[in-house]
This record gives C-alpha cells, sequence and structure tokens, in this order.
C-alpha cells in the first residue's frame, strides 16, 4: 500500500473542472457565520460536483483569506451566488422551478437513509445555534434529518453537509456512472 500521488489521483484541473458536468444540485447557506465553515462547504462542494452554493445573509462570501484557507482553492472553482436574505434565495429557486429541502431536525423530517434524492432540488443548511431560519422554512417542500445516537442532537453544519453532498454525489453521480 501506498499513498497515491496526484498524478495517480487523476485530479481535475480548473479548466477541466470547469466544463466537467455538475450534479444539478444548489446548496443553500443560511446565515453561516463561521469563516473556516464556509470554507468547507466550498471544498466538499468541489469533490463531489455541486452545481452551486448560494450564500445568504451573514455567510461571508469570497474571495476572502480564512475561507480560502480552507477552501484550499474550492472558491475558485465552485460557483457561488449572494443573497442579501435566504427567502430571496429560496424566491429565485422556486421561480427556477427548484424544490427545496431543508436539512433540519423538524417534525415531518425525513432520516438521511430514506430521503429519495432527485435532481434540481435544493438544500438548505442553517446557521451554527439557529439552524435553518423560521423565515426559510415555508419554502421548504420537505426536510432531511440526520439520524445521531450520541449525547448531542447536532453535527458541525460543515460536516452534516459534507455527509449530505456525499449521499447526493452517491445517489445522482455514483449510481449513473
Amino acid at each position: 500500500m501506498h499513498k497515491l500521488s496526484m498524478d495517480e489521483l487523476h485530479r481535475l484541473s480548473k479548466e477541466d473542472f470547469e466544463q466537467a458536468e455538475k450534479l444539478p444540485i444548489i446548496i443553500v447557506l443560511d446565515n453561516i457565520r463561521s469563516l473556516s465553515n464556509v470554507g468547507a462547504f466550498f471544498r466538499s462542494a468541489d469533490a463531489f460536483r455541486i452545481g452551486a452554493l448560494y450564500l445568504c445573509g451573514i455567510t461571508a462570501c469570497p474571495p476572502h483569506r480564512e475561507i480560502h484557507k480552507t477552501a484550499l482553492g474550492a472558491d475558485e472553482t465552485v460557483k457561488w451566488r449572494y443573497f442579501e436574505t435566504t427567502e430571496a434565495a429560496c424566491q429565485a429557486l422556486k421561480s427556477e422551478g427548484y424544490k427545496i429541502f431543508a436539512v433540519e431536525q423538524v417534525e415531518g423530517s425525513v432520516p438521511l437513509q430514506d430521503f429519495n434524492f432527485a435532481t434540481h432540488t435544493a438544500y438548505i443548511l442553517g446557521n451554527e445555534v439557529d439552524g435553518v431560519s423560521e423565515e426559510a422554512l415555508p419554502y421548504c417542500d420537505g426536510a432531511i434529518e440526520l439520524p445521531q445516537a450520541g449525547t448531542k442532537h447536532s453535527i458541525n453544519v460543515s460536516v452534516c453537509a459534507g455527509i449530505v453532498m456525499w449521499r447526493l454525489f452517491e445517489m445522482l453521480y455514483l449510481k449513473i456512472k
């Protein structure tokens, strides 16, 4: 066993990544306060070829040194858009025909492993303290919850996003390859 070199990993160049087909999925960042978390969202979105990130409210936007440090350059490859409010992002998504799902512990949420992922959907991940905003919930067509068995009832938002993005990638990309 040996670690794979960059050549053996067959990484896409920035130019090739721009041309590569992306999942028709939008991840909405609802007032994410940590710049490290924002950078981690970019890095996971790059890894799993997510269509775009929508940064809302207090969520910081590139270019920013702290985001770039965690994103490791993915802030330069992943498409993103800024909205003053998450509600404005949801209105734009609805007008484009997207179904929207909260990733949140709410009444009627579906466990991640039971959720039927589809294309042209958006997933809202919320603030580190308050979760998905009450104002965004009425725009949602449903909610996904990550089952947990520990003493805490929450997972870091960027870790949660990585798990959801992996599941999207597995269901929508790897299954068709």
